[in-house]
């Protein structure tokens, strides 16, 4: 059973551009004797009449396709009675905005397939545009950085990189990081900055991004014990120190007879507290690129925000809070940042925050679509990630009870809905219905 396969305009934020599959993908699923219906839309990175030379029919909306691939949320008139939707939906924590969104495909009795549950036997994701963020998250904070102490007058050679979606291709901003990291081994950084530590706090697609960049400046990793005795005196003043933390470097166990184990972690993280405060005076740059949800220790703190900050003018300079989890992890982070208006400073003392680069108190990145800024080449690996199960998503029977539609197992575990109802694997969900 084929089905007509849409993809939708993207409407959640005026700058979101990407798509799950791009014009070299439809042509070759069409090739497999596949139907495209695709939305028209004047800004998605891809023009439409690539799409048409691919072999798509395009269209004002998406009534005549039943199966329907985005990339984020859809508004809740969007919704049609039995279809199947593939987007990242972000309801598998019960987040509360979407919850109405969830309750209305429900009631639509429609499918619903989450590309952020499409895993492999191991749990490890198999689509997604996590590496984008990292790398996108990376630029835009050492932009952040530069235009942070230019504000503040200091001369710096982090002024020169511009912000990721100003750059017409990622090789473009590789080749700005690339000559910044350059400059940086020949003449040095400026001596308020020494030493120069940028901590990267995760090991996933997100921080892999994030490295790539940082890996094109003159950096020496050092681990997070050494951190702790690295002084301006000693520090090499063009290099920048990076530091790599892992959830047994930002927690341990409440119980000081008992080591970190990262399983019983994951299974007991109330049997943990945050130690991070211990490295944090030392930082200059953050990336936050780690999973997190309310059961996990936050690692920075307001209360410890406002302690370092009343000591006087801190190391810190910019959390470039990639994984942006408003009021998480990192609980400065009291809101996601559109692309267009990216970064403010928090005020520690108050507890407020400044959009833009002045005031007092520590620069915050939290862009909430960061792949969005590189969009061609996050839509490029997005898709042909996605490409391999497109064809079997589009001849599944969905008529047929839930455990008897063939679909890969990948794709049938990421499935929540299933004719309006949850699957069983996602049944928890309803307590936050």
């Amino acid at each position: 059973m084929t089905h007509s396969i849409g993809i939708r305009h993207e409407d959640k934020y005026l700058m979101e551009r990407r798509v799950p599959l791009a014009p070299r993908h439809v042509e070759k699923l069409i090739n497999q004797g596949l139907r495209f219906i695709v939305e028209r839309s004047a800004k998605r990175v891809f023009l439409d009449q690539e799409y048409a030379a691919a072999g798509a029919v395009l269209a004002d909306d998406l009534q005549q396709a039943d199966l329907i691939f985005g990339v984020k949320e859809i508004p809740l008139h969007h919704f049609e009675e039995g279809k199947t939707y593939v987007f990242f939906s972000h309801v598998i924590k019960g987040q509360p905005y979407n919850m109405p969104m969830l309750r209305r495909m429900m009631e639509k009795q429609c499918n619903l397939i989450d590309y952020e549950k499409i895993e492999n036997e191991e749990g490890r994701r198999l689509i997604f545009f996590g590496r984008y963020a990292g790398l996108a998250g990376a630029i835009d904070s050492l932009w952040s950085l530069g235009q942070r102490l230019n504000n503040q007058g200091v001369e710096n050679p982090f002024s020169k990189i511009k912000q990721s979606v100003r750059y017409a291709s990622l090789d473009e901003a590789r080749n700005d990081v690339s000559a910044v990291g350059k400059h940086i081994s020949l003449h040095g950084l400026p001596a308020g900055l020494l030493p120069m530590v940028v901590a990267v706090t995760g090991s996933g697609n997100v921080a892999g991004g994030a490295n790539e960049i940082l890996n094109l400046l003159p950096t020496m990793e050092i681990s997070p014990a050494k951190l702790l005795s690295l002084n301006a005196e000693d520090a090499a003043n063009n290099l920048i120190y990076k530091v790599v933390f892992k959830a047994g470097d930002l927690s341990q166990p409440n119980d000081p007879s008992m080591v970190f184990d990262q399983a019983d972690y994951y299974a007991h993280p109330e049997n943990y507290h945050n130690v991070f405060d211990r490295y944090l005076p030392k930082i200059s740059v953050l990336l936050n690129c780690m999973y997190w949800n309310e059961r996990f220790p936050r690692i920075v703190t307001k209360d410890f925000l406002e302690k370092l900050y009343a000591a006087g003018e801190p190391h810190l300079k910019v959390i470039g809070d990639i994984t942006c989890d408003p009021n998480g992890s990192i609980e400065c982070t009291h809101k996601g940042t559109g692309i267009e208006d990216p970064v403010y400073v928090y005020n520690p003392s108050t507890r407020q925050a400044t959009m833009g680069f002045e005031g007092h108190g520590l620069l915050v990145m939290a862009v909430e679509i960061l792949p969005s800024e590189l969009p061609r080449e996050a839509s490029l690996g997005f898709g042909d990630a996605l490409l391999p199960y497109v064809k079997a998503i589009a001849e599944a029977d969905y008529q047929q009870p839930f455990d008897r539609i063939e679909l890969p197992a990948p794709i049938k575990k990421a499935m929540i809905l299933h004719q309006g109802k949850l699957t069983p694997k996602y049944e928890y969900i309803s307590k936050y219905l």
